[in-house]
């Protein structure tokens, strides 16, 4: 998180960006000079709202510390991302669309750049900016994306920060898929079982996103010119960076990494911020009356998501569900009072090793399952 690095001295509204996206919530304020004073960047494990009130809450605490008008200093908040729609009904501020968030910061902070690559967390998406702005983005499936990176980390027994770890000492690649998670896992459990380098199997996993997002997103348009790199985790791992620019070919001069590159959609909601009308003409709001608007989260419904009916409508349902259930069990014996011949059976799969022994009647007498 950044700190705040200049103190406000007049009581123009202070524009505020927030990037509520699908894996992960950011905030971004800006002084005077548009220069970034705060931000943050918090994983919201899907639990929204209680990570934008406690990101939101942070950054107001610095802000009342550092402005002369304390909690009475006025705010001009836009939020994006693809959980900020609901959130600009909840607390009743303007919402744009990330797209325009992002190409609105690109244009103001690196003008230079041709080409944007962005990761999210279950999105990707290329921009090419010389000759006209036209985006490409993933559609329904996050594979290539935080979330896959996040998953194949998993198999590894690491985390996405583990993982940066291990592939800055690979020697080979291998040939993953990344258009899915499932067909990742078809390819990196055989190379575990196999006994193949983690750090190789990182490197490769950093390597199938590269390839997924090139030829799934450009689809044969050429990468060229300056290219920036936007997005947490191309913030975060610089050996998926790494890979980006190897395969591109990318010289030094043609390399974009801006600083706080992981807030820059939250930056460009900023941006766009009205400093002189307030949105429906209202007033800007205060930090404090913002704060008092946080507490329309609590309890705020997603009225636009459609639900299923649930499958225990009471208790009782749910008691006798279990007792169904439970009824139907696999026979078992004990294992030390077993006399005569008994029956081993195994089954080595792609993940776990699963092994039963029974007795003559069939009963289970001991069972063994492990990863």
């Amino acid at each position: 998180m950044s700190e705040i690095k200049q103190n406000g001295a007049d009581m123009l509204p202070v524009r505020i960006g927030i990037d509520v996206g699908s894996t992960t919530v950011k905030i971004a304020v800006l002084d005077d000079n548009d220069r970034l004073i705060y931000g943050d960047y918090q994983r919201h494990r899907a639990d929204i709202r209680s990570t934008i009130i406690s990101v939101v809450s942070k950054a107001f605490d610095e802000l009342e510390k550092k402005f002369p008008a304390g909690a009475g200093q006025t705010l001009s908040v836009k939020v994006t991302g693809s959980g900020g729609f609901s959130v600009s009904q909840w607390l009743n501020i303007p919402f744009i669309q990330e797209v325009v968030a992002a190409t609105t910061a690109v244009k103001k902070l690196i003008p230079q750049t041709d080409v944007v690559i962005e990761l999210g967390g279950e999105d990707a998406k290329i921009t090419y900016f010389t000759g006209g702005v036209e985006q490409r983005m993933n559609g329904t499936c996050a594979g290539g994306t935080g979330a896959f990176i996040d998953q194949m980390a998993a198999l590894l027994e690491t985390d996405a920060a583990g993982l940066n770890v291990l592939a800055k000492d690979a020697t080979t690649i291998y040939p993953i898929a990344a258009r899915c998670g499932v067909f990742a896992k078809t390819d990196v459990q055989p190379l575990i079982n196999e006994g193949a380098r983690r750090e190789d199997i990182a490197a490769s996993i950093y390597q199938a996103v590269v390839n997924q997002t090139i030829s799934g997103l450009a689809c044969g348009k050429p990468i060229r010119g300056h290219v920036a790199f936007l997005g947490g985790p191309l913030h975060f791992m610089d050996q998926l960076r790494r890979r980006f620019i190897e395969t591109l070919k990318l010289k030094d001069d043609e390399i974009i990494v801006p600083e706080d590159s992981q807030l820059f959609v939250a930056a460009g909601s900023a941006f766009s911020a009205d400093r002189t009308v307030c949105c429906d003409g209202k007033k800007f709001p205060t930090i404090a009356e913002f704060r008092e608007n946080l507490k329309n989260l609590v309890g705020a419904e997603l009225s636009e998501v459609q639900r299923l009916e649930p499958l225990f409508n009471n208790a009782t349902e749910l008691d006798e569900f279990r007792k169904r259930h439970a009824s139907e069990v696999a026979a078992r014996g004990e294992l030390s009072l077993t006399r005569g011949p008994v029956f081993l059976g195994l089954d080595s799969g792609s993940t776990t090793t699963k092994a039963v022994l029974i007795d003559q009647k069939g009963r289970i007498i001991w069972d063994f399952y492990a990863n």
